[in-house]
């Protein structure tokens, strides 16, 4: 009675990390019936999916938790887990306990995770769950087990390129008959559409049978070919028309094939370029797209608000290489270059793809070094048994680098893999040509290395921690050496003091613990940022009050406070900010006025109050802003307007809902540049769950 009491307390929100619904697809219908026969049977607690890298079971086990039977029986209870190469427990117990409504508890060890895992899910039995683990690479059968809880109507469907013949029950994903290739390719190659440049029906069926029925590369293709010259078509046929079937080969041979497409279709350097930059982040986590700004700013000189970074971005998703996800879609974000909220996923065999092509020249001589302290360490014991598939992947362990005497490392570009079994041995490393450093943590504690001292040409510094706890990042103070760092951006850690770094220009912090920090009394905030010109702090939860020495920092040109929910004021001395063009502070939901020395922002052309529910006036100084262009005010409807506003003769779009347009109609009569504007804000907080590997 006890247990059944504690589900009313503690509803589950929905189901879990299920990504969207695949937009196009086709020839899942059959497997998707039978997989779905097996999981509805009584007594079948594991189900495997297997199938080649690319077939699209991934898109197959999606389909079946949109299904109407399946959601019918399973409701909301559907666990949807990527699990990847290295899994982590404690991360995914993490992310469950957070789903149930329970508070996170801190796990000693992933016996103890497993344990209080286990006990929770006990508090649900009798109804009726679905987890599914996605990705389960080769050696992973042990870990897989021990996700098998005793509970009534408890279902796993494990998805794989292996088989795991121990559990039982075994679907195979094939790959598409050629009708269904097909229309595939028909609808990515956009050859429904009118268009000048259709190859013959012969070329495309050319095409079509050399991909052999592989969603993956059908998908790449038909998008890349599409409304290209026949030409290209010519030469892609060609191209594909040597070697084997690609389903017969090893994995190495799908990636030439693969890299093959992208040497016919991509002549621009860039555009390879930065696809291959994306093999140095984590695989199956998404991928910040400002932290992919900052590096290609410095590297490729693509600055210009991000707007020429975003048109590869857009390039790479136009191929069918990325896909974009938008977890909340402002107006304001493109308008302003903001892109926060925008994040990008790869496949898994198109990073391996990106790693292939970079892999291509002598280690000494790369532009990219990957390296992951935890591939000959797996905290599972998976590693020999994975030693085979893992070779073609381009990763080194701190020891095996020291090993070799590779002291001296010439790449440009540094990504750093670091977990609790294997946070040392940076000392034997000379990375000193390094322009890019990328640290992806998944340790509670990490101390920055003393061998960065020797970094003198780094520019960019980008630290993500992917544990569930924030990361407290210390010896913060090795920074304050480097004389050429630009732009820092660090994602869910713990700063507890920062250093003087008289050359950064832009400062990232995304979801992070500042308080100590910035209540660090040692020196003022304009002191250790002496040239700040954009400073960002989102979802930041401890975020009270923004120090007012900040107000100090004069050379800031853009500052965004945004999902700070706790912050409930700014201070007085805002009117400081005399070069300040852009003031963002949409989101922060306490935030319960603005200054009356906001009126001194001369400069100010651009104002984002979007979602400050609390917010009730605006000053009456606000009229003052002679510069403003662009005000953002949607969800704003208690927020009464003053009569300066009338002053704001060079205002010309306020982007609001109905209700606070309705304000602003008054002022249209006396302001004739004036467009008030209410937009459609669409909302997508899935990717929130989205990776617990």
């Amino acid at each position: 009675m006890e247990e059944t009491a504690q589900l009313v307390v503690f509803p589950m929100k929905s189901a879990f990390g299920v990504p969207e619904t695949p937009e196009f697809s086709v020839g899942l219908d059959v497997p998707l019936s039978q997989l779905k026969i097996e999981l509805l049977k009584e007594g079948v607690s594991i189900i495997v999916l297997s199938g080649f890298g690319g077939l699209g079971k991934t898109t197959l086990a999606t389909k079946l938790c949109w299904d109407e039977q399946v959601m019918g029986k399973f409701r909301k209870n559907i666990f949807f887990v990527t699990f990847s190469k290295t899994p982590k427990l404690k991360i995914i117990a993490e992310r469950l306990f957070e789903h149930f409504g329970f508070q996170v508890p801190k796990f000693q060890s992933n016996e103890d995770a497993l344990s209080q895992l286990g006990l929770l899910l006990r508090k649900f039995e009798g109804i009726p769950m679905l987890l599914i683990l996605d990705d389960v690479w080769p050696g992973s059968e042990a870990l897989v087990e021990k996700f098998k809880f005793h509970l009534s109507d408890y279902k796993i469907l494990v998805t794989s390129r292996v088989a795991f013949h121990r559990f039982g029950i075994q679907c195979v994903l094939k790959p598409l008959v050629y009708e269904d290739a097909m229309t595939l390719f028909h609808h990515y190659a956009l050859l429904d559409c009118n268009s000048l440049n259709t190859p013959d029906e012969d070329v495309v069926q050319k095409v079509v049978k050399s991909c052999k029925g592989l969603p993956l590369a059908i998908k790449v293709i038909g998008r890349s070919l599409s409304h290209q010259p026949f030409e290209l078509w010519q030469k892609m046929v060609e191209e594909l028309s040597h070697g084997h079937s690609i389903l017969d080969s090893n994995s190495t041979e799908l990636l030439t094939y693969l890299q093959k497409i992208l040497d016919v279709l991509e002549d621009n350097t860039m555009i390879k370029e930065c696809f291959m930059d994306l093999s140095l982040f984590p695989e199956d986590q998404r991928i910040s797209i400002t932290a992919l700004i900052d590096m290609w700013a410095e590297l490729y000189g693509l600055d210009n608000d991000g707007i020429e970074a975003m048109a590869i971005i857009n390039k790479l998703e136009s191929m069918n290489l990325v896909n974009v996800l938008i977890a909340r879609q402002n107006t304001s974000d493109t308008d302003n270059c903001f892109y926060n909220n925008h994040f990008m996923v790869i496949h898994d065999l198109l990073r391996e793809l990106a790693i292939h092509q970079s892999n291509q020249e002598p280690i000494e001589e790369r532009k990219r070094l990957i390296i992951e302290t935890n591939e000959n360490k797996s905290e599972w014991g998976l590693c020999e048994k994975q030693q085979g598939m893992m070779t073609r992947i381009l990763s080194f362990c701190f020891r095996y680098c020291a090993k070799q005497k590779y002291q001296q490392i010439p790449a440009h570009t540094l990504s750093i893999s670091i977990d609790e079994t294997c946070n040392s041995y940076w000392s034997h490393m000379q990375p000193n040509q390094a322009k890019v450093l990328i640290f992806n943590l998944r340790t509670n504690q990490y101390s920055l290395p003393e061998s960065m001292e020797k970094m003198s040409k780094l520019k960019v510094l980008i630290v993500t921690n992917y544990n569930f706890h924030l990361t407290e990042l210390t010896n913060f103070e090795l920074l304050g050496t480097l004389s050429n760092l630009r732009r820092i951006r660090l994602e869910r850690i713990s700063v507890h003091s920062f250093v003087t770094l008289k050359t950064l220009k832009k400062l990232s912090l995304y979801m992070c613990n500042l308080n100590h920090a910035f209540q660090n009394g040692i020196f003022l905030i304009s002191d250790a940022f002496p040239n700040l010109v954009d400073l960002s702090i989102d979802y930041c939860k401890d975020m009270v009050l923004l120090p007012s020495g900040v107000c100090d920092i004069t050379t800031l040109k853009k500052l965004s406070v945004t999902n700070c929910h706790k912050l409930f004021a700014l201070p007085q001395e805002i009117g400081k900010w005399v070069n300040l063009e852009l003031l963002r502070l949409s989101s922060c939901t306490d935030l319960e006025g603005l200054p009356d020395s906001i009126g001194m922002l001369s400069n100010l052309r651009h104002l984002d109050i979007s979602n400050c529910i609390s917010l009730l006036n605006l000053p009456e100084d606000f009229g003052n802003l002679c510069n403003l262009r662009n005000l953002y005010m949607t969800s704003c409807a208690r927020c009464e307007l003053p009569s300066s506003a009338v002053n704001l003769v060079n205002l010309k779009v306020v982007i609001c809902d109905e209700e606070t347009a309705a304000s602003w109609e008054g002022f249209e009569s006396m302001l004739p540049n004036l467009q008030i504007e209410v937009p459609q804000v669409d909302v997508n907080l899935n990717w929130l769950y989205s990776v617990c590997s």
